[in-house]
């Protein structure tokens, strides 16, 4: 495994923040590409889409191959690929070049994002260091918002930003283990660690790309309904963009303080349900005031939700498996977000779209708690039924009972161990 009780945890959250850039930028990105390239809003919520497919697909195929490839060296792989596939994204403007460059800057993101969820699942709180890369990263976030409006036009600084980003955290991979330590063999050579919780893994699993595409299918598309649908300017949609990832920082602060007192159930049951009302509210804005309400409330419970939900995974597998691939699972939904609103807006309208949204949430927040209150029930108490035994009472051959240890092999001929 990942060495959990040596591997010093700021590694693994900047690997985090790295990883998880990129979703948090989708507005920005969609946006700058729908207004700086030659392409059409749904084009753009596409090339989103296909960078965020990339990274999952990064997720589905390193999950059980960190621990034998190595964390410092996949770690190291997928940070370069981020910074040549976002750099280079970020210099040209010729769309084909734009869209591998997101492409490879995906894969690089999923790549640090499955080193780094290995690593979390691994340790003895993995919600506290959850938490802790979710402020990073909300913070990192809400910097490029309030920075990219004022230095200027063009799709190239915010995939410039990740570039940065992964650059910045190259240095701290040093302190992750070379190789991770083997399995134990048992017989054959065929003999692999079954995953537990199969059936409580597989329902999370394939609940949350649902559960993050309504998530993604809102954010995608905010900048537009922030210009278009509420008449605001870049700057003002960038500010309150910032403003809900600091309500985000917040929000994930609580939640690292609370940990798991309340469980996971309430949180994420609870949870989705505040977020499907968030989603119904932002998408049918017309002015700053409703914009900014469920813009704001939406970025503040979202992280919340999430870090359970990531805890929730780590949680049933120590070695992190499964919370590589409910993370994958999620990019999977995530990639799909931006070209589902996109989609659903171009069809109904942004008010519909909400609505839609909001009532699959409600509708998978159900499997999703049934796995959390399965995976936090006590264990049964089994009662001891004791039987008394009427049996007579016999001296007992004190002889037999010599001191054990090496004393005994220089015993005197004759004795007890004779």
């Amino acid at each position: 495994m990942l060495a959990p009780r040596t591997t010093a945890h700021w590694p693994l959250v900047a690997l985090f923040t790295a990883g998880y850039l990129a979703p948090y930028l989708l507005p920005t990105i969609v946006g700058r590409l729908d207004s700086g390239l030659s392409v059409s809003a749904t084009q753009a919520g596409a090339i989103g889409s296909a960078l965020l497919l990339s990274s999952a697909s990064a997720g589905f195929l390193l999950a059980s191959r960190v621990d034998r490839l190595g964390p410092r060296t996949l770690a190291r792989a997928g940070l370069a690929l981020a910074v040549l596939g976002y750099g280079g994204a970020a210099l040209t403007s010729t769309v084909w070049a734009v869209v591998t460059g997101a492409v490879i800057g995906g894969f690089g993101s999923g790549t640090a994002t499955a080193v780094a969820a290995t690593g979390i699942a691994g340790r003895r709180e993995p919600h506290r260091t959850t938490t802790l890369g979710l402020l990073n990263v909300s913070a990192l976030a809400g910097a490029v918002y309030l920075t990219v409006p004022h230095l200027g036009p063009g799709h190239g600084l915010p995939l410039a930003a990740i570039a940065l980003t992964a650059l910045a955290v190259w240095p701290l991979t040093g302190r992750l283990a070379v190789r991770g330590t083997p399995p134990p063999q048992h017989g054959s050579g065929h003999d692999r660690p079954r995953l537990p919780h199969l059936r409580s893994g597989l329902v999370l699993a394939a609940a949350m790309p649902c559960w993050s595409m309504a998530q993604n299918s809102l954010w995608g598309v905010s900048g537009r309904i922030g210009l278009t649908q509420a008449h605001l300017t870049e700057a003002t949609v960038g500010v309150v963009f910032a403003v809900g990832l600091g309500a985000g920082l917040l929000g994930v602060i609580g939640a690292g303080t609370l940990g798991p007192r309340l469980g996971h159930a309430l949180p994420i049951g609870a949870g989705t349900g505040l977020i499907a009302g968030c989603i119904a509210v932002s998408a049918s804005a017309t002015g700053l005031t409703t914009f900014a309400a469920g813009e704001i409330a939406w970025n503040a419970i979202y992280p919340i939700v999430l870090s359970y939900v990531i805890g929730l995974a780590a949680s049933l597998d120590p070695r992190g498996r499964w919370a590589v691939l409910v993370g994958s699972a999620s990019s999977l939904g995530t990639a799909a977000g931006p070209l589902t609103g996109s989609v659903l807006s171009a069809q109904a309208g942004f008010p519909a779209m909400g609505l839609i949204l909001a009532a699959g949430l409600l509708v998978i927040a159900v499997p999703m708690t049934a796995v959390a209150l399965h995976a936090t029930r006590p264990a049964p108490v089994v009662d001891v039924l004791e039987i008394p035994v009427d049996a007579p009472s016999l001296p007992a051959d004190r002889s037999a009972y010599d001191t054990a240890g090496p004393r005994q092999a220089f015993a005197a001929p004759g004795s007890a161990t004779d």
